[in-house]
């Protein structure tokens, strides 16, 4: 089992790092393996809407989205996490998810994921239900916890200081890990679903 990390950060020590090692720590006891990819403070383009990735099989901008995109085929969970700004997530981690779901052909159904925000007070569910939006389009389980998956810090590593936000990463790495295992399980006895052809309906015709 495998779980791929963005950290949507570009503090490489701050609130969202203390979150995620509380993560990593809680996977490594369940036998699961982690990989973070830092992509908070990367200059990272918006989608041009150009279509090409449906011929290309990537997008046409070659940067850190194609990077992590052959991570995420390989993986059996994402969790994306995120600073709030403005009660949303960063911006270029925003670019980066448009550009990541939509260009990755692969097939992503019962890959399990989840979100995690940091803020000082304010606007983390508004966050954690816009990043929850990119599973929930590809047939990816959400993996919950006992709270929202958000921790609460100002200064750099002041969220150590969250003990309900502590306990709320680790409840849900493990039931993250048990949910990618009984993934496991059931299709190796029943295989995943059946899918139908999509039917594209527009509102206008």
């Amino acid at each position: 089992m495998k779980v791929l990390i963005l950290n949507g950060s570009p503090h490489e020590n701050g609130n969202v790092a203390v979150a995620l090692s509380e993560l990593t720590k809680t996977f490594a006891q369940e036998g699961v393996e982690t990989e973070i990819v830092r992509v908070g403070g990367k200059p990272v383009e918006g989608c041009r809407a150009c279509g090409a990735c449906g011929k290309l099989g990537r997008c046409v901008i070659n940067d850190v989205v194609n990077e992590v995109a052959a991570k995420f085929k390989e993986a059996d969970g994402l969790i994306i996490a995120s600073p709030v700004y403005y009660a949303s997530a960063n911006g270029s981690l925003i670019c980066l998810l448009d550009r990541l779901f939509y260009s990755a052909g692969f097939d992503k159904t019962m890959k399990v994921g989840a979100s995690v925000v940091a803020a000082r007070r304010g606007g983390l569910s508004a966050t954690f239900d816009e990043l929850n939006k990119y599973f929930t389009i590809c047939g990816m389980p959400v993996a919950s916890s006992q709270y929202w998956n958000s921790v609460h810090g100002a200064a750099p590593g002041e969220a150590a200081g969250d003990s309900e936000g502590l306990q709320t990463m680790r409840v849900l790495a493990r039931n993250m890990a048990f949910l990618m295992k009984s993934i496991a399980l059931g299709k190796e006895k029943y295989g995943l679903p059946e899918k139908e052809p999509w039917e594209k309906t527009n509102f206008i015709r």
